[in-house]
């Protein structure tokens, strides 16, 4: 028998039953996210992940109308122009790199005709403001406290959209600011929606850009804002998504090639977890009737021309049917 720092060979190989992991308590939530539900997520990148588990599933949900919004003042800045009526006009577009722009959204939004970046944005206010009066539950994600004022116009940017650094002074928003921040996202909602439940998460992604310290600045400032303003409603919760990242996955394995972004191991992790105290049973039994039409619409036959396929596919277009009859919003 090997003696490895005086302990058996046989005594390590009962470590693979322990408990290697610490875990996040995670208490049952209300209310429950059902298939009558509507759900709208905000904010940083992992509200697109999340919100990619919800479109998959076929829930109703409206995932970030302006594309990724990093900071809270970007999604404050969003949510006043929708509930207040805004409108963009062509004075707030900029043309750079043969491409119009909007400061307050996403790249993703931009386009090499003015008038259909103008369209998109006003829609996106549009569709918000409905959403927003017809939803049960609101995620919002924050990603950083950094921020890059533009010079020019003293202003705060939602994205930068590659123009130099040099036109920009980068500022860390304090625990205080981010919390009138988030305050005033509530206050804005619920002059729409006072019935919503409000979950705050911090993007567990890590912003290695401003650098490891400073990431770490960051999200202490968020956490503490968050935390700050939950005391003081019982109309807002917390799912710790950062802390299940930081703590039950505590591994490299559970990151993707650029070790920043979590992986999708780790998102379907987090989901699961998710799920288990948000998602009503019911909804979860009419989930995996959801995914099992999902698998067979991605199915690829061996040959297609067989009775054995074409059995299969009455099988799935009745499935489909049951649950489009129950549920005529979902569409596959």
């Amino acid at each position: 028998m090997y003696l490895i720092e005086n302990k058996t060979f046989a005594s390590l190989c009962d470590l693979q039953y322990m408990n290697l992991q610490t875990k996040i308590a995670l208490p049952p939530r209300e209310p429950k996210i059902d298939y009558e539900s509507e759900v709208v997520l905000l904010g940083s990148c992992f509200a697109e992940n999340i919100g990619k588990k919800f479109e998959y599933f076929k829930f109703r949900n409206c995932i970030n109308p302006l594309g990724i919004l990093f900071h809270p003042k970007a999604i404050e800045t969003f949510l006043w122009m929708a509930t207040q009526d805004e409108k963009y006009t062509e004075t707030d577009l900029f043309y750079h790199n043969e491409r119009w722009h909007c400061f307050d959204a996403h790249s993703s939004l931009s386009n090499s005709d003015q008038d259909t970046l103008l369209l998109g944005l006003n829609d996106a206010l549009t569709r918000t403001k409905e959403e927003i009066q017809s939803a049960t539950h609101i995620f919002i994600t924050l990603g950083t406290a950094w921020v890059y004022r533009l010079k020019t116009l003293d202003m705060i940017v939602a994205n930068c959209h590659k123009i130099p650094q040099k036109e920009f002074d980068k500022e860390l928003l304090s625990v205080k600011e981010v919390e009138q921040c988030l305050q005033n996202c509530m206050n804005l909602i619920q002059s729409l929606n006072s019935a919503a439940q409000i979950i705050f998460t911090v993007s567990p992604v890590r912003h290695s850009k401003d650098g490891f310290v400073e990431n770490t600045r960051s999200k202490s400032h968020l956490i503490a804002a968050v935390h700050k303003t939950i005391e003081e409603s019982e109309s807002f919760d917390y799912f710790p998504s950062y802390e299940i990242m930081m703590d039950e996955l505590r591994d490299y394995r559970f990151y993707g090639s650029d070790m920043i972004h979590p992986s999708e191991l780790a998102i379907q992790y987090i989901w699961e977890l998710f799920s288990e105290i948000w998602v009503s049973e019911k909804a979860k039994n009419t989930m995996k009737q959801v995914e099992e039409v999902q698998k067979g619409l991605t199915h690829r036959p061996f040959n297609p021309n067989s009775e054995k396929y074409t059995s299969f596919l009455k099988k799935l277009t009745s499935k489909k049917n049951q649950l489009q009859q129950e549920y005529p919003f979902m569409s596959f």
